[in-house]
């Protein structure tokens, strides 16, 4: 018999950590209504609760989601995803990967909690050191790869999407562009097969290297600059979540850039790097192997060896 037909379908989704993220991506959830349950999961349990308060107020404006809240992983039960936001966030000057060490030791305790409770979920890592975190995630908990998987670079590529589309004055809907690899300093784009509505960005009048350089920097700066001005980012990443979760929840075969484990991609493996990848019911349907030039599959290497040396070298791990 296929997973598909004998894991329990609730539409319920248990979120870890009510900070910025979690809670943000809770309320985009809510006024969504792909959700038929959102269970609100923190140590703090008196913050998890004026959320969760602040949400349930909001039920007579927005579909009529159930919201629960509590400090005890036994809310994971009956989930069929479990959203991974807890962990310290960047400060000023600090990169994703800086925060290896304190965000491995709270997974560490965490996966099995969830296990403990829920074998049949799909696990989404939204903290960082991402794909570390999720390469981790999915040591930890020991289930199937298709349901442990990161939210990657989806907002790395809706960034870029976002610049070029600006750039070329089109909607970043008709950009099609992808940032592959670490969700981090060694991301990279697929210029080469970056295009809008099938015409390649290099065919287009406007094009220009260096700008399209600086747009890549810009990418990059993006985190860095936000938590410099407002300390955190989850806006764009919390309706960035919600995507992912309305493309499990229904089914809907979406091509997402998610971090999930590589098994010989492009020469790439035993590492969770992004890639677009279709989504359905169980989670990772299938990796799409996206054509690379030479260059674009060296800079794969580079951020694989990258992720690979910090889990190497991650004590806690």
């Amino acid at each position: 018999m296929k997973l598909a037909k004998i894991r329990k379908k609730t539409s319920k989704v248990a979120i870890i950590g009510a900070g910025f993220v979690g809670s943000t991506a809770a309320y985009a959830l809510l006024i969504d209504g792909a959700a038929s349950e959102i269970a609100l999961i923190d140590v703090n349990k008196e913050k998890a609760e004026g959320e969760a308060m602040d949400l349930q107020h909001s039920l007579q404006f927005s579909p009529g989601t159930k919201v629960t809240f509590g400090d005890d992983y036994k809310l994971c039960k009956d989930a069929e995803i479990v959203v991974m936001c807890a962990g310290a966030h960047s400060k000023p000057g600090e990169s994703r990967l800086d925060l290896v060490t304190r965000n491995s030791a709270i997974l560490k305790q965490i996966v099995p909690s969830i296990a403990k409770y829920n074998k049949d979920c799909i696990i989404l890592v939204v903290a960082n050191p991402l794909d570390v975190l999720t390469y981790l995630t999915l040591k930890y908990s020991k289930f199937p790869k298709n349901r442990v998987f990161g939210s990657g670079t989806i907002l790395d590529t809706a960034r870029f999407r976002c610049l070029l589309g600006e750039y070329f004055g089109v909607s970043p809907n008709s950009v099609h562009a992808y940032i592959l690899g670490e969700h981090g300093d060694s991301s990279f784009p697929v210029w080469s097969t970056a295009n809008i509505a099938g015409v390649r960005l290099r065919h287009f009048k406007k094009y220009n290297k260096k700008a399209m350089d600086e747009i890549m920097a810009k990418t990059k700066r993006a985190a860095y600059e936000i938590v410099a001005r407002k300390g955190a980012t989850y806006y764009a990443i919390a309706l960035g979540i919600t995507k992912i979760v309305k493309a499990i929840l229904t089914d809907s075969d979406a091509v997402i850039a998610l971090s999930t484990y590589l098994n010989n991609y492009h020469g790439v493996g035993d590492v969770c790097l992004s890639v677009p990848c279709i989504v359905d019911r169980n989670g990772i349907k299938e990796q799409i192997v996206m054509p690379l030039n030479s260059l674009e599959k060296k800079q794969l290497q580079r951020s694989a060896n990258v992720i690979k040396g910090i889990i190497k070298g991650c004590v806690s791990c």
